[in-house]
C-alpha cells in the first residue's frame, strides 16, 4: 500500500513539475507571441488611421499577392506619418504613387552580376586576328 501511495505521489509531483516546467518554458514563448500580436495590432491600427478604406483594401489585396511588398509599403507609410510628411489620410491614388516609389527604390537596390565569358568564348576568335 505504501508503494501505491508513493507511486501516486511521484505521479502527482511529476505532473506538477511538467506543468511548472511547461509553464515557464511556454511562458517565454507565450510572452513573445503576445508581444508580436501586440505589435501587429499596433501596426494595423496605425495603418488604419493612415489609410482611407479604399487604400486599405488595395493594400490588403497587395498583401495577398506579395506580403513583403505590402510590408515595405506599410513601413514607408508609418515612417512618413511619424515624420509628419503626409498631408492627411492617404487615398488609393496616393497609395499607387507610393507603390511606384517603393518599386523604383527596389529596382535601384537590385544588383546585376555580369560574368566574364568563358575561355572558349566566341569573342576570342576576334582577338586572334589582331
Amino acid at each position: 500500500m505504501a508503494d501505491e501511495e508513493l507511486e501516486q505521489i511521484r505521479k502527482a509531483r511529476l505532473e506538477q513539475f511538467r506543468q511548472q516546467g511547461g509553464a515557464s518554458g511556454g511562458e517565454g514563448q507565450n510572452k513573445e507571441d503576445v508581444q508580436r500580436e501586440r505589435e501587429a495590432n499596433a501596426r494595423a491600427s496605425m495603418i488604419a488611421q493612415i489609410l482611407l478604406p479604399d487604400a486599405q483594401d488595395r493594400l490588403n489585396r497587395i498583401r495577398l499577392v506579395n506580403a513583403t511588398r505590402a510590408k515595405d509599403v506599410e513601413d514607408r507609410l508609418i515612417f512618413l506619418a511619424q515624420q509628419r510628411q503626409l498631408p492627411g489620410r492617404v487615398n488609393e491614388e496616393q497609395l499607387k504613387q507610393l507603390l511606384g516609389a517603393v518599386a523604383e527604390q527596389k529596382e535601384e537596390e537590385k544588383i546585376t552580376v555580369q560574368r566574364k565569358g568563358s575561355r572558349w568564348d566566341d569573342d576570342d576568335d576576334l582577338l586572334e586576328g589582331l
